[in-house]
């Protein structure tokens, strides 16, 4: 691990992760929203037999971003299926979902 007190060279960041940061967000439901400018990313917790739910986390991504981030992701996931199997998915009744007067659930 990198001493933080040393400077990043040329080309580096250096990254800080705050303890609540460091904690994360459980989130079982994404909406994904865009325009030609960005992509919005809502994460939400959703609670079998709670009716209602609030988004928990909103990431503004530009559309370069976005895409990086898919890449990203699926390199990950087929890391993941080579060292641990396939990730099975389901079939899952779509959730309704009701906005309110702010746009949000």
């Amino acid at each position: 691990m990198a001493d933080n007190n040393s400077k990043p060279q040329k080309g580096q960041i250096n990254i800080e992760l705050d303890e609540d940061v460091a904690q994360g967000t459980y989130s079982n439901l994404a909406i994904i929203n865009h325009s030609v400018s960005e992509f919005v990313l809502d994460f939400i917790s959703v609670m079998p037999g709670v009716p209602k739910s609030k988004v928990k986390s909103r990431i503004v991504l530009t559309p370069q971003h976005a895409k990086r981030l898919v890449k990203a992701l699926n390199d990950n996931v087929v890391r993941f299926e080579k060292a641990h199997g396939e990730i099975k998915d389901y079939e899952q009744t779509p959730i309704p979902l009701n906005f309110g007067p702010t746009g949000q659930a």
